[in-house]
């Protein structure tokens, strides 16, 4: 299966384009702008493990070794196309408009972190595995009754596509051929499980068989690969010519979770190898291979994104502490007895009374 789904580049690990099908695509300002958001959702993501560490949010999802999936593929969008990210892609909704002080707030534990600018669709974080992915397919599915050509597209881990809702997302789509790519950022392991104890099949593309639909498996790193070949799955899809399947095989350098200990299931020398494939390197060496790069460029970028940043935690801090009992509060219209003793027990424990 793996000869069968063969990992698909367009430019290779020291920058160079190797499939001629795209060169002609590739301008300059589309690679810096490539390149500009990369650099800003990398300097987002340490930004934040930092404030974890500090204290100043809760426990936060880094996605560092994964930029290249996720703003290949958010570019790749249309103004009034959906995006329903997991718990992991606040670097695709960053890139898609959403608010940094919102994504902020949402891992401060303010429910105003789920609102999304009035202009973008995009959905709240999925945090229970892959139950965004049929969401997503109605979501396109409504669009398609409304006579539109906007599309969906949903972002999950490698994990999810042993959860129910991956394969009841995947059959939907495919009855009611709906307009949705479905976007697999397969980094190997699911928490703590290497892909290889969770599914006996060699790819994750191939799921697609049992479902009649479109597939592909590419390189998640090659933000050249990750953005056309998305663009041509919406396409597809805004032709009515069905649901696609993306399998990005990338990589996470760091923790699941700021609560999660990699060095306890992983060997994290070999994770520091693979940034000889990291995503930002690879696009600085090809704009040195073009001669579009500058230091006061890479300088001005990470300067800009900084200043950015800083920004939103200075608008995420000025804004009043999270509720504790907001937690419970819209959990059922009226809350059952059980949700009260919770309820009560902590407020009994932030008051210091036991």
């Amino acid at each position: 299966m793996e000869k069968k789904y063969p990992i698909q580049q367009v430019m290779d690990e020291q920058g160079n384009i190797i499939n001629s099908s795209y060169e002609d695509q590739i301008s300059e300002q589309l690679a810096i702008n490539f390149y500009k958001h990369l650099i800003k959702i990398r300097i987002f993501d340490r930004k934040a493990i930092s404030l974890q560490r500090q204290g100043r949010i809760g426990t936060y999802a880094p996605y560092e070794g994964q930029e290249a999936s996720q703003v290949g593929s958010a570019l790749a969008l249309q103004p009034n196309d959906w995006m329903f990210p997991s718990y992991r892609d606040h670097g695709a909704t960053m890139t898609f408009g959403h608010s940094l002080r919102n994504i902020l707030l949402f891992w401060n534990g303010r429910n105003e972190g789920c609102v999304p600018p009035p202009n973008k669709k995009i959905f709240p974080p999925g945090i229970p595995i892959a139950t965004q992915l049929p969401h997503a397919v109605g979501a396109a599915y409504a669009e398609k009754r409304r006579g539109t050509t906007n599309a969906s597209i949903v972002y999950f881990g490698d994990g999810a596509t042993s959860e129910g809702d991956f394969h009841e997302g995947l059959n939907i789509a495919s009855v009611w051929n709906a307009p949705v790519v479905f976007f697999n950022q397969n980094n190997s392991y699911a928490i703590s499980v290497p892909i290889e104890k969770q599914m006996k099949t060699k790819t994750i593309a191939q799921k697609a068989l049992a479902y009649d639909i479109h597939s592909v498996r590419i390189d998640g790193n090659d933000i050249f690969a990750v953005y056309f070949y998305t663009k041509q799955a919406l396409e597809r899809a805004r032709n009515n010519e069905g649901p696609t399947l993306i399998e990005a095989v990338t990589w996470r350098y760091g923790a699941h979770t700021t609560a999660d200990d990699p060095t306890k299931y992983r060997n994290q020398a070999e994770s520091e190898l693979k940034r000889e494939r990291d995503p930002i390197t690879r696009i600085e060496r090809f704009l040195q291979n073009m001669d579009w790069y500058s230091d006061s460029l890479k300088e001005e970028f990470e300067n800009a994104a900084m200043e950015e940043v800083d920004q939103a935690i200075a608008e995420m801090e000025a804004f009043p502490k999270a509720i504790p009992e907001d937690m419970f509060r819209y959990v059922f219209e009226k809350p059952t007895w059980g949700i009260e003793d919770q309820k009560n027990e902590l407020l009994s424990v932030l008051r210091g009374e036991s």
